[in-house]
C-alpha cells in the first residue's frame, strides 16, 4: 500500500480486525475470515492445497535441492512459512526464510488453526515456535531453516538482490487494490535476485499487466483448485 494510506488503512484494519472467525475451507483445513471485507487469509477451497500448489509446487520446487532465500508478503497464519520448513526437512534443502507482515496474528488467533495436526503433526511444536520467536531478528529454527519476520507494510520494502523466490500472498485486489500496484511490483523486481521468480494465487489482467510494467516476464498456470490461473513472474535481466 502506498505511504499515503498506511494510517488510513491502520485504521480500517484494527476495525475490522475485531470481527475475526475460524472457518474451515473446502479441504478441511482452517483459516481466518474477515467478514466486513468478506475476504479471507487463504481460499475457501482449501487453504492448505493452494499453499501446496501456488507456492510449492509452482515455486518451491523449481529450485530443487540448491539453497535459497524466500520473501513472503503476507505472513499471516504462518502456514506458508510452515509448509515449507517441512519441505526443507523433508528435502534436507536450506532456505533463509523472510516473512513481511503488518498485522501480525496473535499468537492465540494461530493456535487455533489445524495446519500441524494436517501436515505433519510430529512439528506442532515448531509451528507454535514460529510465532512465539520475536520480530525483527533471524532465528535458525533447525540445521537448514532460519526464520526473520519483519513487521513492515509493503511499501516500504526496500531490500536489492535478496531473494530467490518471492510468496506473493496478500489480501485479494477486491479489498486491497493497493498491494498489486506497479509501484509493490516495481519493489519486488528490485528485491529479487536475477532469475529469481514471483508467484501467486491472482491471476487478474491488471496485475499481470502491473507485473510486466514493473519488468518481469509472466506466465499464467493453472490454478489451485477452485481457482482457474495463477501467475508466475520471473526476473529475467
Amino acid at each position: 500500500m502506498r505511504r499515503a494510506n498506511s494510517e488510513n488503512q491502520e485504521i480500517v484494519y484494527q476495525r475490522l480486525i475485531l470481527k475475526r472467525e475460524i472457518i474451515q475451507t473446502n479441504d478441511g483445513s482452517t483459516t481466518i475470515h474477515l467478514p466486513e471485507w468478506n475476504e479471507s487469509y487463504h481460499s475457501k477451497h482449501g487453504a492448505i492445497q493452494e499453499a501446496y500448489h501456488v507456492f510449492i509446487k509452482n515455486g518451491l520446487s523449481l529450485f530443487e535441492s540448491m539453497p535459497i532465500s524466500i520473501l513472503e508478503i503476507g505472513f499471516g497464519t504462518g502456514l506458508n512459512s510452515f509448509i515449507t520448513f517441512v519441505e526443507s526437512k523433508k528435502n534436507s534443502q536450506k532456505i533463509d526464510y523472510v516473512g513481511v507482515e503488518a498485522y501480525p496474528v496473535a499468537l492465540e488467533e494461530a493456535l487455533q488453526m489445524n495446519y500441524a495436526i494436517s501436515i505433519e503433526e510430529s512439528e506442532k511444536d515448531m509451528f507454535k515456535k514460529m510465532h512465539e520467536v520475536g520480530w525483527e531478528e533471524k532465528h535458525q529454527l533447525s540445521e537448514n531453516f532460519s526464520l526473520t519476520k519483519r513487521q513492515q507494510f509493503f511499501q516500504d520494502i526496500n531490500d536489492e538482490n535478496a531473494f530467490d523466490l518471492i510468496y506473493f500472498d496478500a489480501f485479494g485486489f477486491r479489498v486491497q487494490p493497493e498491494l498489486w500496484s506497479e509501484e509493490i511490483f516495481e519493489a519486488m523486481f528490485k528485491a529479487l535476485k536475477t532469475n529469481g521468480i514471483l508467484v501467486t494465487y491472482a491471476c487478474r489482467t491488471s496485475i499481470k499487466n502491473a507485473m510486466l510494467s514493473a519488468g518481469f516476464s509472466v506466465k499464467k498456470l493453472p490454478g489451485a483448485p477452485g481457482k482457474r490461473e495463477m501467475l508466475r513472474a520471473s526476473k529475467e535481466v
